[in-house]
């Protein structure tokens, strides 16, 4: 298993001669899966060359704070949002101090004040800089502050001194960021997400679907992946970008999100249908756009196959989680369709509320199990997803 497997690391370089090892650094953590980007300073490019790591990472290295172009997008943020590591390695004593005390001169400090991903850092330097007092105390100040160091090696160095000071080998760094992610509740987790509408063709033009915007499964996607969960998002048409670190399939109809379903579903622990997946499907789709005729029309309309229940349903069924989005009684048919599809919970939101039904940028829920039942009041569709995600775990465990 890939471990770091579309994990968003940035690989900050500052001026040492270990810089060298940075190259093989990039290539140990792609090869776990890791999406790489580098930011080096100044010292660093004095020991190798932005273009190896751009070779190696396959992207364009960060080196300037006031880069004109970068910046009118506002780059060093943008980079910051990115990353769900910031990896600085080698980090030299110049640094360390400079990240104790808040610099932000250059683009790798800048960053590393910007981010809220973790931070970790890999102190490379001589020996007698290793040991000074104000070292100690620089790295004690960013211990505390929840930046991870990584403890220098020990052995000759270049400049022919034997002692502590040594950046670690790769490996060692690679391990260092797969504990980085280690933590979340739900790591190691298989999920398969299902979400956004279903549109059912009538004929090449025509089709029924409804309002949803698949804003509350891709957020449930994203906190999913943020807490260590291997996430699997079957969408319907929707005009949303796809989560980091989550394997997007993309759909059209009922059957087509049932078949992909099922072709993932043996292979997870928990299955959350929050897609609204139509009720009914034409029963004859018209090979050619149907033209005018009459002034009604009937169309046959026949029930397409419960894929929450179909799941639940299954011999080995994974934690099984639905939706009732509800116009009226919602709890009522919440706590109904709990018991009849033989679900481990249910998540029921009124839809008849405009400000937190279909389309709309926040939620609130009523969280539905065997034992409990729990209110979520409405916040940012985001916010809501985590509070969820967080609940899901204590459950599962």
């Amino acid at each position: 298993m890939l471990q770091l497997n579309k994990k968003q690391i940035i690989v900050g370089v500052s001026g040492g001669i270990a810089a060298y090892k940075s190259a093989d650094l990039v290539r140990r953590l792609q090869d776990q899966g890791a999406l790489v980007r580098v930011v080096m300073t100044k010292g660093a490019q004095a020991f190798i060359t932005p273009l190896t790591f751009q070779a190696l990472s396959g992207n364009n290295v960060h080196t300037d704070l006031l880069d004109t172009d970068a910046e009118a997008a506002m780059g060093h943020i943008e980079l910051a949002r990115w990353a769900d590591l910031v990896l600085v390695a080698p980090a030299s004593a110049n640094t360390i101090s400079r990240l104790c005390h808040g610099a932000a001169d250059d683009l790798l400090t800048t960053l590393c004040l910007a981010t809220s991903a973790p931070v970790a850092i890999s102190p490379a330097m001589n020996q007698a800089m290793w040991h000074n007092a104000g070292t100690q105390a620089n790295l004690d100040t960013l211990r505390q502050r929840g930046i991870k160091i990584i403890e220098p090696g020990v052995g000759s160095q270049a400049c022919g001194d034997i002692g502590a000071g040594r950046m670690p080998d790769s490996e060692v760094l690679v391990d260092a960021a797969i504990h980085c992610f280690s933590q979340g509740p739900l790591q190691g987790k298989k999920v398969v997400l299902t979400a956004g509408p279903t549109r059912e063709a009538i004929d090449p033009v025509r089709y029924i679907s409804n309002h949803s915007s698949g804003k509350m499964g891709f957020a449930l996607a994203e906190k999913l992946a943020e807490n260590g969960a291997e996430v699997t998002l079957i969408s319907g048409p929707v005009s949303l970008e796809t989560p980091p670190r989550v394997d997007r399939i993309n759909v059209i109809s009922a059957a087509n999100m049932l078949d992909a379903v099922m072709q993932y579903i043996d292979d997870c622990d928990i299955f959350i249908a929050a897609a609204a997946v139509a009720d009914y499907t034409p029963a004859h789709i018209a090979d050619q756009k149907m033209k005018k005729g009459a002034a009604d029309m009937a169309i046959n309309l026949v029930k397409t196959q419960d894929i929450v229940a179909s799941v639940a349903a299954l011999p080995n069924k994974p934690f099984t989680i639905g939706f009732a989005a509800e116009t009226n009684d919602v709890l009522n048919y919440a706590r109904d369709k709990l018991k009849r599809k033989g679900l481990d919970m249910i998540i029921a939101n009124d839809v008849s509320d405009t400000t937190i039904g279909f389309n709309s940028d926040e939620n609130a829920v009523t969280v539905i199990d065997k034992t409990s039942e729990i209110v979520i009041e409405k916040l940012p569709k985001r916010a809501l997803a985590a509070a969820l995600v967080q609940h899901i775990a204590q459950k599962i465990h």
